[in-house]
């Protein structure tokens, strides 16, 4: 879902008439979430990988790499309201 609004709302950050400085915001908050995105499967997959045993530091490890995730979402939806908004 991220990759595929980061590539509707890229293209959008050029044509909307905002200053370098907000483009760039609006751009790199999404790249964020991307890298963001990236590093939790990349540490869902690795937990995964390790066993198949439920181990309560494994499930943390899945349970913050997901959170970041949706503070990632956070911050890039809250930078395009900001921007975009108002």
């Amino acid at each position: 879902m991220e990759a595929i609004a980061s590539m509707i709302l890229i293209p959008l950050a050029f044509w909307l008439d905002v200053s370098k400085v907000e483009r760039a915001l609006l751009i790199s908050s999404l790249l964020l979430l991307l890298i963001v995105e990236m590093l939790n499967t990349a540490i869902e997959v690795v937990v995964d990988r390790i066993g198949t045993e439920i181990d309560p530091l494994s499930g943390l490890a899945k349970d913050v790499a997901s959170t970041s995730v949706m503070f990632a979402a956070i911050l890039a939806g809250s930078v395009w309201a900001i921007i975009v908004l108002f």
